[in-house]
């Protein structure tokens, strides 16, 4: 007798045409499950990120198939502003969930079960209705400590009635749902100190499509790259900096491929420091030209800011950099620390310009060092990291529960 074909329903705020690094990995997600013969259907806003990149549209919902995955798109408020201030940024966060409840209490009874992916954080509220209405089985995918990196970075005040509450919606996310799954062990353990939820808890990491991912034969330029979310996270300003000061002993051009928040502000101090011809901001590039980008580099750079609410964080431009055979140089402490040593691929240095700048010289000076740490790198993603093995275990971990 056939095993009958789970009907898997993602709910997710970002999913392409959008190029974040959590679009792509829910793309993979979802694509990779539909090739181990799970039914997937993805619940995602109207394209949106980068804010103001994309038109704004006032259709309630559309209907569409995109590699055998079957697509929702809600209406939710998109900001046009590339770097929206609070209220709209709250309209885009909130209104897509409250939406996608709505549309989950119509549609939600014909799914085996229903994964949530944050960030944000509210892209839970579905997931919560349908576990508190229907009893229906409920996976969290979290990606990151949303309401403390939030204070960190100064979107949210610590001790306000706005932390409170979204401290209460998560603490009953997290105790309602069947599974959690997080990118990394350290995410898993600051999660929460409640011994129930630390059982549910399963590490599902970022990892790389490395089919798509991969070394191309290309001339190295004498270049580093970013490429990704040009976000309040990201040091971005420090890695600027070091560049000038690398420019004293060797030309260096910098490339930061994306869009995001601060793109903008890193544009004025680019001109400010009279940089603009070795600092180079392409746009957005396609998922497709992201490899040729990689292979022709010398390194890439994964700037974290050096704040406690981010040791958990490994940027999914890591597993991408090693995936490409390249070398990345990061800041930060924590997980992005853990990935270098474990991975061989990696340096991570303090968080100021002059250490940066040494770190990235004595790589970019050492052709046969970065060709053994970009190799390292392929082969530490290849063995546990691709998303065709993480799809696999996220599959056992359906059929556990369900």
């Amino acid at each position: 007798m056939m095993e009958q074909k789970r009907s898997i329903l993602i709910v997710s705020q970002h999913f392409p045409p959008e190029r974040s690094g959590n679009a792509s990995r829910i793309y993979d997600m979802a694509l990779n499950l539909t090739k181990l013969g799970v039914d997937i259907h993805v619940l995602s806003p109207f394209p949106s990120f980068p804010t103001g990149t994309f038109s704004r549209t006032w259709k309630l919902s559309s209907e569409s198939t995109i590699d055998g995955i079957n697509l929702t798109n809600l209406w939710t408020w998109q900001p046009l502003a590339k770097d929206p201030g609070f209220v709209s940024r709250m309209g885009y966060y909130l209104l897509f969930p409250l939406h996608a409840s709505f549309w989950i209490l119509f549609h939600g009874k014909k799914y085996d079960l229903i994964i949530t992916s944050s960030p944000p954080l509210f892209t839970h509220m579905p997931g919560l209705l349908a576990k508190k209405i229907t009893g229906k089985k409920w996976i969290m995918d979290i990606r990151d400590l949303w309401i403390e990196a939030s204070i960190s970075l100064g979107f949210l005040k610590k001790g306000s009635i706005f932390e409170k509450i979204t401290r209460i919606f998560e603490r009953d996310c997290l105790i309602s749902s069947d599974a959690i799954g997080v990118t990394t062990q350290e995410l898993g353990r600051r999660l929460s100190n409640d011994l129930e939820v630390q059982k549910k808890i399963h590490h599902i990491p970022n990892g790389v499509d490395t089919d798509y991912f991969y070394p191309h034969v290309l001339v190295k330029k004498d270049q580093i790259v970013y490429a990704g979310n040009i976000g309040y996270a990201q040091d971005l300003d420090l890695v600027i900096r070091a560049v000038q000061l690398i420019n004293q002993h060797r030309h260096l051009e910098f490339i930061i491929a994306g869009g995001g928040d601060t793109k903008s502000d890193l544009e004025r101090l680019v001109d400010s420091l009279g940089l603009q011809e070795i600092v180079y901001f392409p746009g957005i590039f396609s998922r497709q030209e992201i490899p040729r980008l990689f292979s022709e580099s010398l390194l890439g750079v994964a700037p974290l800011k050096k704040i406690q609410s981010l040791e958990y964080a490994a940027p999914t431009k890591v597993y991408e950099y090693m995936s490409c055979c390249i070398p990345f140089v990061g800041c930060g402490a924590g997980e992005i620390q853990d990935i270098a040593d474990r991975s061989g691929a990696g340096v991570i240095a303090e968080n100021s310009p002059e250490a940066l700048a040494e770190a990235i010289l004595r790589l970019v000076n050492n052709p046969t060092k970065c060709n053994t740490m970009g190799e390292s790198g392929r082969k530490f993603v290849e063995q546990g990291y691709t998303r065709k093995a993480i799809a696999r275990s996220l599959k056992n971990l359906i059929e556990s529960i369900s």
